[in-house]
C-alpha cells in the first residue's frame, strides 16, 4: 500500500503489526525457510538492486554496490541459518532453567541513503529470523531502491509462508513522517542506521532503540608493518563504494620512519598527495555548516577534485591530504565518507597512538580503529592498542570498509551492516548488531534446593586406644616437626607427654605452646602463631577441648598465609561457597591434626573456630572448610579422669547439638539417622555416665562417647553454629 501521510502510515501499522502476532506463533522450522527463501531473492536481486541504487542516489559504486548486497544477504545467512531464533534456546536440567525467545514486535527501520538496499535487506533478513515485523522509513534520496529491496524480501517471505504484510515500508518518506512511526505507539523498537542527527532522535524517541554513531576511523601504522599490504589495503578499502562504509579509514598515522616509504607507495599505487592550494581547496569543501558536506560523499576522487576546482590524474584513486592538526580546525581530521584521507606524521609508535586518541575524542569515539603491525611479534602492541582505543571495533592488519562489518579479515567479528558503538557512541550495543539483539529472552527457573554436602577430615580415629595407633600413621607419613597447641592444665599434668613420648621416639622434633586459656584471644592466637613460626613444623597437633583446637586453626591459618586479615576471615556470609572472601587453600605447609580431651564441640571434625577479640571484646565464630583438620583423633582414654561438671557439661552440649541438626532447616537424610542415634545413646547413656565415671569404662560411658563423637563427626549440618550449605 502507499503511505503518504499519517493516517496512511497508521493502517500500515495495524497491518503490520497483525501479520506480526501471526507470525510469532510460527516454528522454527517454518522461520528458518522463510529465512533462506528471502536470503536467496535478495541475493539474486543484488546487481539490479545495486545499479538502481547508484542511479537514484547519485552515490557510490555499482560494482561495490553489488558486493554489499551479496554480503548482506550470503554473508548474513551463513552466520545465522542455524541459530535458534524461536521457542526453547535452551534447557538446563541439573539447575532447572530454560531459556526462551520471544520477538520484540514490531520494529522501525531507517535506512541511510549510504546503503539504501544492503542496511534494507539485513534489517529485513535479522527481523525475519527473529519473528518481528519491520517497517521502513527509508531516506527521500534513495527511496524507491530501498523500497524495491524490502518488496523483493517480503514477496520471497510470502511465497515461503510469511503473513503477507510481514514487513512495510514509508513511500514518501519525510521527516514528519519518520519521526511519526518512531513516535507510533505500537512500535516495540527503533533499527536506526543514519546520520548522527537521525540517530539521536531514534534514542530520543522513548523507544528502545539499536543505533549506531559517526565513525572517524583512525588508523597506527607502526615501523613493523608490512608496507605494501598497508598502502595496498587502504587503498582498496577506501575505493569501496566510493569510501560510504561508515567503517572505512579516515586517517592514517604513520611512524616517521617508515612514512617516505608509505607516502611513496600511496603515489605509486593511485593515490595523490595534495600540495599547497590544493590541499586547501579540497580541504574547504569537505565541511558545510559544521558537518560533512553531503554533496561529497560516495563521489570518487577525481569527481571531488573537480568539485574543489583542481585537475588530478584521471585513475586517481583516493585525495590525501598531509596533515598535522588534530583537532575541529581541520577538515580532513573528520568523517569524510568519500575516497579522502588524512595522512599524519609520528614521532614513533607511542605518539601515533596519541594522535589517534585525539581524532577519536573529537569525533568517532566508540566506532572503529585500527593498527597495522606485526602481529605476531609485536603482541604487546596489539594489547596496548587495543586497551587504549575507545572503538567497539579494534582491527588489525585489516582494510576497515571491510573488516568492521565482520566475516571478511576476522571470523569471529559477525557480519552486519549495522555497527553498534557503545556508550562511547550514544549507543545502547558495542558490537556489530545481530538476530540476538532483536529478541526477548525469557527464563523459566524452577524452585530447586540448594546442594548439600558432608565434609570431615580425611581420617577419623576413634575408641578407647586410637591415640597411639593414630600417631604410629603420623610417623609414617612422614612428619618432621610437630607443634602441638594446649592449655597449661593438659600440659602440666601429663597429658601433653602422651604424645610428645610417641613422637621422640621416632626422632620427631616437638614444641609445644600451652597458654590457651578458655574462649581464646586473638593475642594468644598471635602469640602462638609467633612461636609456630620460629619453628616451622610440618604438623599442627591440637590437644584439649574447643579452645586449643579453636586456637590451633587460627595459628594454621596465619602460619600459612600470614598475608591474611582477621577481619576478612570473620567477615559473615549467606552462603559459605559465595561468600566475599574465601578462605586461603591450607595444608600447604603443615598438616592439621585435632586430638579432642573433652566431649563439648566436636571442633575436632568440624570447619568452625571460635576466638574473641581482645580489644573490643567481641566474639568471632569463624566457619569455612579450610579450617577442617586433616586428621581427628577420639580416644575415649583420654576423657575418663573427665570431672562430673564437665561431663555434664559436655552431654548436654551433645544433647543440644543433635536436637538442632535433626530439627535445621538443613536436615538431610545422612544427618537425621547420626542425630537420631546420638540422642538415643545420650538417652540411655549420658546419667550413668556422670554418676558412674570411670567405673565401667567398658559400657555405659563409651557408649556415650561414642555416641557424642559420632554426632560430633557430623557437625557440619548443625544450624547453631553457622548454615553451612546455602539459603
Amino acid at each position: 500500500m502507499a503511505v503518504t501521510q499519517i493516517d496512511d502510515l497508521d493502517t500500515l501499522v495495524a497491518r503490520v503489526k497483525k501479520a506480526q502476532r501471526i507470525y510469532a506463533d510460527y516454528t522454527q522450522e517454518q522461520v528458518d525457510n522463510i529465512f533462506h527463501a528471502a536470503a536467496l531473492a535478495a541475493a539474486a536481486a543484488r546487481i539490479p538492486l545495486a545499479k538502481m541504487a547508484v542511479e537514484e542516489s547519485g552515490m557510490g559504486v555499482v560494482e561495490d554496490k553489488v558486493i554489499k548486497n551479496h554480503f548482506a544477504s550470503e554473508y548474513i545467512y551463513n552466520t545465522y541459518k542455524n541459530e535458534k531464533t524461536c521457542g526453547i534456546l535452551s534447557e538446563d536440567d541439573a539447575y532447572g532453567t530454560i531459556r526462551i525467545a520471544a520477538p520484540v514486535g514490531l520494529i522501525c527501520g531507517i535506512v541511510p541513503t549510504t546503503n539504501p538496499t544492503s542496511t534494507a535487506i539485513f534489517k529485513a533478513l535479522i527481523s525475519l529470523k527473529t519473528r518481528n515485523g519491520i517497517i521502513f522509513s527509508p531516506h527521500p534520496r534513495a527511496k524507491n531502491s530501498t523500497n524495491r529491496a524490502v518488496e523483493i524480501v517480503l514477496q520471497a517471505a510470502v511465497a515461503a509462508g510469511a503473513p503477507e504484510d510481514i514487513i512495510g515500508w514509508v513511500t514518501e518518506p519525510t521527516i514528519e513522517l519518520t519521526n511519526q512511526l518512531m513516535h507510533h505507539p505500537d512500535i516495540n523498537m527503533i533499527l536506526a542506521t543514519g546520520g548522527p542527527g537521525m540517530v539521536k532522535a531514534a534514542y530520543s524517541s522513548g523507544k528502545p532503540a539499536l543505533g549506531v554513531g559517526p565513525g572517524n576511523t583512525p588508523v597506527v601504522v607502526d615501523e613493523s608493518a608490512d608496507v605494501k599490504r598497508f598502502v595496498a589495503s587502504i587503498l582498496m578499502s577506501k575505493t569501496f563504494d566510493n569510501g560510504m562504509i561508515c567503517s572505512s579509514e579516515q586517517s592514517a598515522i604513520v611512524v616517521k620512519s617508515i612514512y617516505d616509504e608509505v607516502r611513496a607507495g600511496f603515489l605509486a599505487q593511485g593515490g595523490y598527495i595534495l600540495q599547497g592550494q590544493e590541499l586547501t581547496a579540497v580541504g574547504n569543501i569537505l565541511r558545510k555548516n559544521g558537518g560533512l558536506n553531503a554533496a561529497i560523499v560516495g563521489q570518487s576522487a577525481v569527481k571531488i577534485a573537480e568539485m574543489a576546482g583542481i585537475s588530478v590524474p584521471p585513475d586517481t584513486k583516493v585525495l590525501i591530504g598531509e596533515v598535522s592538526k588534530a583537532d575541529e580546525s581541520e577538515p580532513f581530521a573528520h568523517e569524510k565518507l568519500s575516497p579522502t584521507l588524512a595522512l599524519y606524521r609520528a614521532q614513533n609508535f607511542s605518539e601515533a597512538v596519541d594522535i589517534a586518541e585525539k581524532l577519536l575524542n573529537m569525533e568517532g569515539i566508540g566506532h572503529t580503529s585500527c593498527l597495522y603491525t606485526d602481529q605476531d611479534n609485536h603482541a604487546h602492541r596489539v594489547l596496548y592498542f587495543g586497551e587504549r582505543m575507545k572503538t567497539s571495533r579494534v582491527l588489525i592488519n585489516s582494510p576497515t570498509s571491510y573488516g568492521g562489518i565482520g566475516d571478511l579479515y576476522n571470523f569471529k567479528l559477525v557480519p552486519s551492516l549495522t555497527l553498534g558503538c557503545g556508550s562511547w557512541g550514544g549507543n545502547s550495543v558495542s558490537e556489530n548488531v545481530g538476530p540476538k539483539h532483536l529478541l526477548n529472552i525469557k527464563t523459566v527457573a524452577k524452585r530447586a534446593e540448594n546442594m548439600l554436602w558432608h565434609k570431615l577430615p580425611k581420617s577419623i580415629y576413634f575408641r578407647r586406644g586410637s591415640l597411639p595407633v593414630a600417631l604410629a600413621e603420623v610417623v609414617r607419613d612422614g612428619a618432621k616437626r610437630v607443634f602441638i597447641v594446649t592449655d597449661r592444665f593438659l600440659f602440666n599434668n601429663g597429658y601433653a607427654d602422651q604424645v610428645i613420648s610417641r613422637l621422640k621416639q621416632h626422632g620427631i622434633a616437638t614444641e609445644v605452646f600451652f597458654e590457651v586459656e578458655a574462649d581464646p584471644t586473638l593475642s594468644i592466637v598471635r602469640k602462638g602463631t609467633e612461636q609456630v613460626n620460629a619453628f616451622n613444623p610440618d604438623v599442627i597437633i591440637a590437644l584439649g577441648g574447643g579452645s586449643p583446637m579453636d586456637a590451633a586453626k587460627l595459628m594454621w591459618v596465619m602460619y600459612e598465609h600470614p598475608e591474611t586479615r582477621f577481619e576478612d576471615l570473620a567477615l559473615r556470609f549467606m552462603d559459605i561457597r559465595k561468600r566475599i572472601h574465601t578462605f586461603p587453600k591450607m595444608g600447604v605447609k603443615a598438616r592439621m591434626i585435632c586430638i579432642p580431651t573433652t566431649s563439648g564441640t566436636g571442633s575436632e571434625v568440624t570447619p568452625f573456630a571460635v576466638v574473641t577479640d581482645d580489644v573490643t571484646g567481641v566474639k568471632y565464630p569463624l566457619a569455612d572448610y579450610a579450617l577442617t583438620p586433616d586428621m581427628a583423633i577420639v580416644d575415649a582414654d583420654l576423657v575418663m579422669s573427665m570431672p562430673k561438671s564437665l561431663c555434664a557439661f559436655g552431654g548436654l552440649d551433645a544433647v543440644t547439638h543433635a536436637t538442632e541438626a535433626y530439627v535445621s532447616v538443613l536436615a538431610n537424610e545422612f544427618s537425621d539417622g547420626q542425630a537420631l542415634q546420638a540422642l538415643k545413646l545420650l538417652h540411655g547413656n549420658l546419667v550413668t555416665s556422670y554418676q558412674e565415671g570411670a567405673k565401667k569404662p567398658g559400657g555405659s560411658r563409651t557408649g556415650t562417647q561414642r555416641g557424642e563423637h559420632r554426632r560430633y563427626r557430623l557437625r557440619q549440618c548443625l544450624p547453631g553454629r553457622v548454615p553451612l550449605h546455602g539459603a
